[in-house]
C-alpha cells in the first residue's frame, strides 16, 4: 500500500485511514493493523457518534464487542491496548476472555475519549472482515421431492460421467441441505444472532408479506450452471432457481433482504444482486462434507491450492436441463454453518 494514499474505509457514515505497520503477529494472525481517523494527522475531532458520558475524574464511553474480538484490541502481551491507551491518554477496560461484556474507555478529555473510541470500531471492523461466516441467510430447498430428484441426477451422473477426471460421489452437496444461499453473516455472541433475528422480522413485515401476499412461492429448480471459465476445470456446479410464474418476486425479497443487512452493518456487501443458484457439486467436499462457500464467491486461495478441479464438459452437455422439481419456498432462515437440526437441514436460529 503507498503510504501517501492510504486506505480510505467507512464505518456508520465516517471515513477513516488505515495505515499499517510491522508486528510480530500474534498466535497466526496477520500483520497487525493501526487506524487513525482521517484527514487530519490523528487529531480526532469531537464528534456526536459516540455516547460519552461525563464522569467525576474525565469522561466515559462504552462499546460492546463480542468476546472472541477482544484479542485484536489487546494484541500480543497487551501492546495494542497498550499503544492505544499511550496514544490517546485514556484507559481501556476489557472485560475477561470468554466473558461477554461492555469495553469501557476513560480518560480526562473527551477527544481522548473519542479518539480511542473510533481506533477500536476501525480495528474491529478489520478483523471482524477476517472472520469466517458463522450464519447465513437461506431458502431451504430439502423437500422430499427435490431430494429424490436430486439422488437421481447423482446416480446418473457418477453411471454416466465417473470416468471423467476428478468426478467421484464425494463432490455431491448432501441433499438433506439443499438451499438457496442469500448472503452469510459473522454472528459472534447471542445479542448479534438476537439483532439478525429481529431485523429478519422486520423485514416480513415492511416488505416480504407485501411482495409474496402471505402466500408461498412456488419455484422450479431446473438446469446446471457453473461460473468459472473453464468447464474441464470445475470447482462448483449449482442448480438453477426462478419463479414458475416467471415473476422476478424472488430475486426482488432477496435482493432487499441483503439491502437491509448490509445497511445494518450485519452483512457485507459482496455484489449488486443475489446470485440464485444452489449447490450440488463442489470440490470442498472432498475433504469436508460439512464445507461450505463463502456466500456467492469461491474460496479463498488457500482452499483452492487444495482443492482437485473436476472435468464437467459432459455433465453439462447430459444434464443442462436436468429437472429438480417443484418446491414451495414458505421461509427465509437465518441458519447457522456447520449445524444440522432433526431434519438433517442446518440448525435455524430466526426465521421469517
Amino acid at each position: 500500500m503507498d503510504v501517501l494514499r492510504p486506505t480510505l474505509i467507512r464505518i456508520e457514515g465516517r471515513v477513516y485511514r488505515k495505515n499499517l505497520f510491522q508486528e510480530q503477529a500474534y498466535q497466526h494472525e496477520e500483520e497487525e493493523e493501526d487506524f487513525c481517523a482521517g484527514p487530519s494527522d490523528c487529531a480526532d475531532e469531537p464528534c456526536d457518534a459516540f455516547a460519552v458520558e461525563e464522569t467525576e475524574k474525565g469522561f466515559q464511553c462504552r462499546v460492546e464487542v463480542p468476546s472472541p474480538l477482544y484479542k485484536y484490541i489487546i494484541g500480543k502481551k497487551g501492546e495494542t491496548k497498550k499503544r492505544l491507551e499511550t496514544e490517546t491518554r485514556t484507559s481501556i477496560s476489557i472485560p475477561k476472555p470468554g466473558v461477554e461484556g461492555e469495553i469501557v474507555i476513560t480518560g480526562q478529555h473527551r477527544n481522548g475519549v473519542i479518539s480511542a473510541r473510533t481506533r477500536i470500531d476501525v480495528l474491529l471492523d478489520s478483523f471482524r472482515k477476517k472472520q469466517p461466516f458463522t450464519h447465513f441467510l437461506s431458502f431451504a430447498l430439502n423437500q422430499p421431492t427435490i431430494q429424490e430428484k436430486f439422488l437421481q441426477f447423482k446416480e446418473e451422473v457418477l453411471e454416466k460421467c465417473s470416468q471423467d477426471h476428478g468426478v467421484s460421489s464425494s463432490l455431491f452437496q448432501n441433499p438433506a441441505k439443499l438451499h438457496l444461499t442469500l448472503g452469510t453473516l459473522v454472528l459472534l455472541n447471542e445479542q448479534e444472532i438476537r439483532k439478525a433475528c429481529d431485523l429478519l422480522q422486520r423485514c416480513k413485515e415492511d416488505f416480504v408479506d407485501q411482495i409474496t401476499g402471505g402466500k408461498p412461492l412456488t419455484v422450479e429448480v431446473a438446469g446446471v450452471e457453473y461460473m468459472n471459465d473453464d468447464p474441464a476445470v470445475m470447482d462448483i456446479l449449482y442448480a438453477k432457481v426462478h419463479m414458475k410464474d416467471g415473476s422476478d418476486r424472488l430475486q426482488v425479497i432477496a435482493d432487499r433482504l441483503v439491502e437491509r443487512f448490509v445497511a445494518s452493518g450485519l452483512m457485507l456487501k459482496e455484489w449488486d444482486r443475489v446470485k440464485l443458484h444452489a449447490t450440488v457439486m463442489n470440490t470442498l467436499f472432498r475433504k469436508d462434507p460439512s464445507a461450505e462457500e463463502r456466500s456467492n464467491t469461491m474460496a479463498g486461495k488457500s482452499s483452492f491450492k487444495e482443492r482437485e478441479s473436476f472435468n464437467g464438459r459432459n455433465i453439462l452437455k447430459l444434464f443442462e436441463n436436468f429437472y429438480f422439481g417443484e418446491v414451495q419456498l414458505d421461509s427465509v432462515r437465518l441458519s447457522q454453518r456447520f449445524s444440522s437440526d432433526s431434519s438433517g437441514y442446518y440448525a435455524t436460529s430466526g426465521q421469517l
